[in-house]
């Protein structure tokens, strides 16, 4: 190596670089390479405290490289979406709440053809429940009606059956008609709830109406 690329030591082996000579002084000169084994290089004692550390630096990303697989990545996303399951189920199933639907289909088959359902989608029972639902001209006038009155509906059931039925013939199909909904039940608490709902039919030929009553969840109502 050649005067210009020497650095000055003293006895006990510590560099002496003035300060005026800091900018001339390059990396190559403090590592000091030599070409040797399978990596190609060698580090004398000035370099060897960086190389450890680039060593410990690539030692760590093979570590975080076979711990963070793609299948252990897959497997946190099952998890979490299983997670999110537990709670969306508990949150259907468990946490007090009253939600109940009507579901009333309207089609025109050889006259006017009406059927309803009552679903109850919370997770406490509902008593005393009335349903009423009229069919009228679009003048006012009643010409179709039908009802039920249930004791009890348990908590995610529904109700349904002839009562809730009604094919009304000799109108015309293309005038419009107005389906008038009422709803009556006691909830879990003891409270009389009560639900009305008006659509206009007679446009289409198939139409279906899901009507949800107030939604009351314990502890926020």
């Amino acid at each position: 190596m050649s005067d210009q690329n020497h650095i000055p030591v003293n006895e006990h082996g510590d560099m002496l670089v003035h300060e005026d000579d800091i900018e001339s002084v390059g990396l190559l000169d403090v590592a000091r390479l030599q070409k040797i084994d399978s990596l190609g290089y060698t580090l004398d004692e000035y370099g060897i405290e960086t190389y450890e550390d680039m060593q410990k630096v690539s030692k760590a990303f093979e570590t975080i490289r076979r711990e963070v697989s793609p299948g252990r990545v897959a497997l946190a996303g099952i998890i979490f979406l299983l997670l999110m399951g537990v709670i969306a189920s508990g949150w259907y199933w468990a946490l007090p709440r009253d939600a109940v639907d009507v579901e009333t289909q309207y089609l025109q088959r050889g006259g006017h053809l009406l059927m309803s359902e009552i679903h109850n989608v919370g997770s406490r029972d509902i008593t005393d429940v009335s349903l009423q639902i009229e069919f009228q001209t679009d003048e006012g006038e009643i010409i179709g009606v039908m009802s039920i009155e249930v004791d009890r509906i348990d908590s995610h059931s529904s109700v349904a059956g002839d009562n809730l039925e009604m094919l009304i013939i000799g109108y015309t199909v293309w005038d419009e008609y107005s389906i008038l909904i009422d709803l009556q039940y006691t909830d879990f608490n003891g409270k009389i709830q009560s639900e009305s709902w008006a659509h206009s039919v007679g446009i289409w030929s198939n139409e279906n109406f899901n009507d949800k009553a107030e939604r009351s969840t314990w502890p926020i109502s």
